[in-house]
């Protein structure tokens, strides 16, 4: 018998069974949770997937290891020794403690072999492969974004153990896991509600994908598709359709596409689809709403299927908005993720009379919001067919969000005629959910019913239609042409409408709103309080640095000659900065001398020298790029999170440092000189973290509930209208 054919026979022969595999996976938990860097699963699953992850792309080496020697063939590992899972994590007795920690976390280490080298992340955040398009950027990109926050070495060794007696390689273990990494995904989403995130209802997916009725052979995207839900069931609901080879191949390397910018959300959509059977997950990591600009999304952009929860509550920079056409352009990031669905979608000329079809999940905001929002649904009104829209019911993302949502289904076929409405019902008996008591995916089931065929629909109590005439309007004042939507249509076959409430019942209802709103805003005003004096308050860790200590030398950008008839290769020039917003051209690379000196790299901090609009950029993505002399770059060391020192320059406190050193007269400015002169706050480094992460999930989450408060408002308002009416009805009406 063959070394490898051994190799497979005692990987067969130690397949652990569901309950020894539950143990393991709560053994591991339970491990982690006397670590001091761990806090609740929101930590502790992330730093369980990444060594999950580790073991089972060892695994899969092996079997292609195995393949290949049966086969008298070559295999290149991705990941060489000694970085592979077996040559440091195998041995249960091997590297542990502070040896383990900095073998992980250190830029260069002391390796398992004895040798000096690059640190484990270090090493799997430089992998590359030949064409800068296989598995190795794939492991690159995951690990670019993950901090082990584990402590001891000597619990980490522990939980390192207990993974490697899982085995990836056996299909009946990856089944049994697959529905355990379910569970603690949920678990997460419970954690992360309590963070400003929160991820689509299992039963909301399911019916979004039912209703949209995939067919084997359409290419589905998620342009946010964060751990993967949407992708998981739409590869689910595909997988019964499979009859041939050829079937299976389709939907394993042509079907399922997503896009994810959070890095420890990519590693976990990567480690969701890969347990569930999808072998090679094709998912970009980036930000969909800049991975083009608007304008250049082309047919082979474009996909035959949309289905996502886009984030909603965020506010987008200025940098962002411009990839968008100038009228269209908003900081709301749940009506950009709309204009990219939109133009992401197939179209029927160019696709053998077939259009693309979408499902969106959107907040209520958007259906009556104005201004840029009525621009947006009127293009999806006049270039797009949007047949339904499904009113959740109240509640539905409680108690993460209290946001009311709804679920836009429209394609590419033709302009909207008809918007049908279906109302989903409260069960009986139920005022709200919790999470104990969500949604059920039975609750859709007359819906489902009711959805297709479209040409067969009927109106009934919970469904209704509206004329696009009634929905989408045109006016006009001194500034030319006036759009406005309004999408928040109510249900007509519901009796209680507000003119037959009696007039009390209505005043009740407005306390109530205005009590919910008070609430909302003690909540708020609650959590920054909290926030800061947990995570946010200075304290005796912290130490005020110079700019100069942080960073490296302030360096001015090239001078670029006023005009130049040379002709050469071209790169592209940061001109100017304002609002957050960095202005190109190109410029011949001759007219740089020493170009290199002037290139960029992610997470370089622009800074424009002078003016109050100028404002630092943190340079996220870029392309080849140099900039221009007015400008300033600063790279800070290595003990430094750029979001961090980014963040500062956007406070009042930066802001007086400049003022205070500039005369009365003349605006803000600052030099290098200036800026290396700077005073920062500066706490450890994992604090720094920690406010970055704080800044980035309040953001979003205060934007949630200030939207919520005007959604409640605007319902205030028009109940303060039905008032009168109400004391009309009474007094005139036959009893």
């Amino acid at each position: 018998m063959t070394k490898s054919a051994k190799q497979l026979e005692l990987l067969e022969n130690s397949q652990t069974t569901a309950q020894q595999l539950g143990t393991l996976i709560k053994s591991a938990r339970d491990i982690m949770r006397k670590d001091k860097g761990l806090n609740g699963d929101l930590d502790r699953i992330p730093m369980l997937t990444w060594i999950m992850f580790l073991k089972f792309l060892d695994d899969m080496e092996r079997i292609r290891e195995s393949e290949a020697e049966l086969a008298g063939e070559d295999y290149h590992s991705l990941i060489e020794e000694p970085y592979r899972w077996r040559d440091w994590a195998a041995d249960e007795g091997g590297i542990t403690g502070d040896d383990l920690i900095n073998f992980i976390n250190l830029e260069e280490a002391n390796l398992p072999d004895g040798t000096k080298g690059q640190g484990l992340f270090h090493y799997l955040r430089s992998l590359r492969s030949a064409d800068g398009k296989g598995r190795e950027e794939v492991i690159a990109t995951v690990f670019r974004g993950i901090i082990n926050s584990i402590q001891s070495g000597y619990l980490l060794r522990d939980v390192v153990n207990k993974v490697n007696s899982i085995h990836f390689d056996a299909s009946e273990e990856m089944h049994t896991l697959s529905r355990f990494y379910e569970t603690m995904l949920r678990e997460m989403r419970d954690a992360a509600g309590d963070s400003g995130e929160f991820y689509t209802p299992r039963p909301v997916v399911k019916f979004i994908v039912a209703a949209t009725n995939l067919q084997l052979g359409e290419t589905v995207l998620d342009p946010a598709c964060g751990t993967g839900g949407f992708l998981l069931e739409a590869f689910t609901h595909l997988e019964n359709q499979c009859q041939t080879i050829a079937d299976r191949r389709t939907l394993q390397e042509s079907t399922i596409y997503g896009i994810e910018a959070k890095s420890m959300s990519y590693l976990l959509c990567q480690m969701n689809l890969l347990l569930h059977g999808l072998e090679n997950p094709q998912i970009d990591f980036g930000n969909s709403l800049i991975v083009k600009r608007y304008n250049e999304i082309g047919d082979s952009d474009r996909y035959d299927v949309i289905l996502t929860n886009p984030p909603f509550g965020g506010e987008e920079e200025v940098s962002v908005k411009n990839y968008f056409p100038a009228d269209m352009q908003t900081a709301e990031t749940a009506l950009l993720f709309l204009q990219i669905i939109m133009r992401r979608l197939k179209r029927p000329e160019r696709n053998k009379g077939k259009p693309g079809r979408a499902a969106v999940v959107v907040p209520n905001g958007t259906l009556f919001e104005t201004g840029v929002c009525a621009r947006i649904k009127e293009e999806l009104l006049t270039n797009f067919n949007l047949h339904t829209i499904i009113r959740l019911p109240k509640g539905v993302f409680e108690p993460y969000t209290k946001i009311p949502t709804n679920l836009l289904f429209f394609d590419r076929s033709h302009p909207t005629k008809e918007i049908w409405f279906y109302e989903i019902p409260l069960p009986e008996g139920r005022k709200n959910y919790t999470k104990t008591k969500p949604m059920k995916f039975e609750e859709f089931s007359d819906c489902i019913s009711w959805f297709h065929p479209i040409a067969e629909r009927q109106e009934n109590q919970y469904a209704w239609k509206v004329k696009v005439e009634d929905v989408l309007k045109y006016d006009e004042d001194e500034k030319g042409r006036i759009v406005s939507v309004n999408l928040d249509i109510k249900n007509p076959n519901n009796e209680k409408t507000l003119e037959h409430l009696p007039p009390m019942e209505i005043a009740d209802s407005i306390i109530r709103k205005e009590q919910s709103i008070l609430e909302l805003v003690e909540e708020v005003r609650s959590e920054c309080l909290s926030v800061y004096s947990e995570t946010l308050k200075p304290n005796e860790d912290w130490t005020i640095k110079y700019i100069s200590e942080l960073c490296e030398k302030p360096q001015y950008g090239y001078t670029a000659p006023a005009s130049t008839e040379q002709i050469g290769p071209h790169l592209l020039r940061i001109t100017d900065i304002q609002n957050g917003s960095v202005n190109w051209e190109t410029v011949p690379y001759c007219d740089c001398p020493k170009p290199e000196k002037y290139l960029l790299e992610k997470d370089d901090i622009l800074f424009a020298r002078t003016g109050p609009t100028g404002k630092s950029f943190l340079v996220e993505e870029c392309p080849t790029a140099v900039f221009a002399s007015y400008l300033i770059r600063l790279r800070v060391r290595e003990w430094v999170t750029p979001q961090y020192l980014y963040a500062f320059f956007q406070s009042p406190d930066y802001w007086a440092q400049v003022s205070a050193s500039t005369s009365v007269s003349a605006q803000p400015n600052c030099n290098a000189t200036k800026l290396a002169n700077l005073k920062v706050p500066i706490p450890p480094l994992e604090q720094q973290q920690s406010i970055v992460a704080y800044l980035d999930n309040s953001q979003e989450q205060m934007r949630e509930k200030i939207d919520h408060i005007k959604f409640l408002q605007a319902q205030t308002i028009n109940e303060l209208d039905g008032i009168l009416p109400s004391v009309l009805d009474k007094i005139f009406r036959k009893p």
